[in-house]
């Protein structure tokens, strides 16, 4: 077992419950990308948000998560395998895989090694994937309340691989033949309870209630002054973050 960073299990079925979902378009152009589609596999697949989305394109998905709390609020799907196990170590086959994909969970993997499984498993001329998404954007207003709690108000309760994401994956080491892939929008239309449900998820905001402190009263006042209406549905955006490249053995 690698040194697994657990921050999610505490709060797995929130996590399942107010996360967003990926865009069907994801699946597709992943699927598109990749020589065949007889079987991927999503490492770090929390509760199942992409794995679902690629059982459509691809004839069989493995999912897997070091977290057995994530795999138990995993979204049931007959081609959809769900198994606790590190990204670093799959358990697959050498040279079984079309797609090797990690959505939002790259960051916290030991990367040497987890690109090391990725170009055992996958087939020559495999595709590899890193999926993330960044801040959430949706008015001018909101948004700057919410990148002030971002930055002032959990800003030093960020677990320092949360850089990675800020940087856009770019930062990251990519050891594959890269490709430039397609512009994907993600989006969600929320009301101000789901809003504050994502954000609750967030690892800062759970790095700080462990230490005692609640940060979500004052900000959901500020984000309330600016959304009186709950049940008022808003356009959410979070800029799509999609690396793609293939195996070089291909």
């Amino acid at each position: 077992m690698t040194g697994f960073k657990d921050h999610f299990s505490g709060h797995a079925a929130l996590y399942a419950d107010c996360r967003p979902s990926y865009p069907p378009d994801l699946a597709e152009a992943l699927a598109e990308l990749s020589p065949a589609r007889e079987l991927a596999l999503d490492c770090g697949c929390g509760s199942g948000q992409l794995s679902v989305l690629l059982a459509k394109p691809f004839d069989r998905v493995e999912a897997t998560d070091a977290s057995a709390a994530q795999i138990a609020q995993a979204v049931p799907h007959s081609k959809v395998t769900y198994r606790v196990a590190p990204a670093e170590v799959s358990g697959l086959a050498e040279a079984s895989c079309d797609l090797v994909v990690a959505a939002q969970a790259a960051h916290w993997f030991d990367l040497p090694r987890y690109w090391a499984e990725v170009a055992r498993v996958l087939k020559p001329g495999g595709l590899a994937a890193l999926v993330g998404y960044g801040l959430l954007r949706i008015d001018a207003d909101l948004d700057a309340v919410v990148d002030n709690f971002y930055t002032d108000g959990v800003g030093r309760f960020w677990p320092p691989e949360r850089r990675l994401v800020d940087g856009g994956y770019q930062e990251i080491d990519f050891p594959f033949r890269e490709q430039t892939p397609p512009p994907i929008d993600m989006t969600a239309q929320w009301n101000r309870a789901q809003f504050l449900g994502y954000i609750a998820t967030w690892s800062a905001v759970k790095a700080a209630e462990k230490q005692g402190l609640d940060p979500l009263p004052a900000f959901a006042a500020a984000i309330a002054a600016l959304w009186p209406d709950e049940s008022q549905l808003r356009a959410i955006r979070w800029p799509l973050l999609l690396r793609t490249g293939y195996n070089s053995t291909g």
